[in-house]
């Protein structure tokens, strides 16, 4: 009879728009407005190497300085590498009119015209306007 209970509970709440997350009810996505980015993940490319050179050195400087430029255009909204030292070095999070637009922006990267990353893009869709606010010291 329980589990009857909590099923109508959930079907409620479900009906209603909520979603349950860990037995709390949370605003569905039908209550947001949602957006399209386009997400990029650069992955190692053919021209990957490990380990740190005068010349990697000097390519990933150019590589985060590229990133802070597209940054500063208000169109990446969110960047960084992933920790784990796999085959997947980061993401982007882009907010644009066209993924052509993105994809623009990112292959300009002096990382991955010199083939040391490539780019793999997928659309995302999200609540319109995120953001992500770096916390004060």
């Amino acid at each position: 009879m329980k589990r009857f209970r909590i099923l109508c509970a959930a079907a409620l709440l479900a009906a209603a728009g909520l979603i349950v997350v860990a037995g709390l009810a949370v605003a569905g996505p039908e209550d947001y407005e949602m957006a399209t980015y386009q997400v990029g993940f650069y992955r190692k490319g053919p021209n990957w190497t490990p380990g740190s050179t005068p010349e990697l050195q000097k390519l990933q400087s150019e590589h985060l300085a590229h990133i802070g430029k597209m940054a500063e255009t208000g169109k990446l909204i969110i960047a960084g590498p992933f920790a784990d030292g796999g085959d997947l070095r980061g993401m982007l999070i882009f907010r644009v009119e066209t993924p052509e637009e993105a994809k623009a922006l990112a292959e300009q990267d002096p990382a991955v015209k010199a083939g040391r990353l490539i780019l793999e893009w997928h659309p995302w869709f999200a609540a319109k306007n995120i953001t992500v606010t770096a916390k004060a010291p």
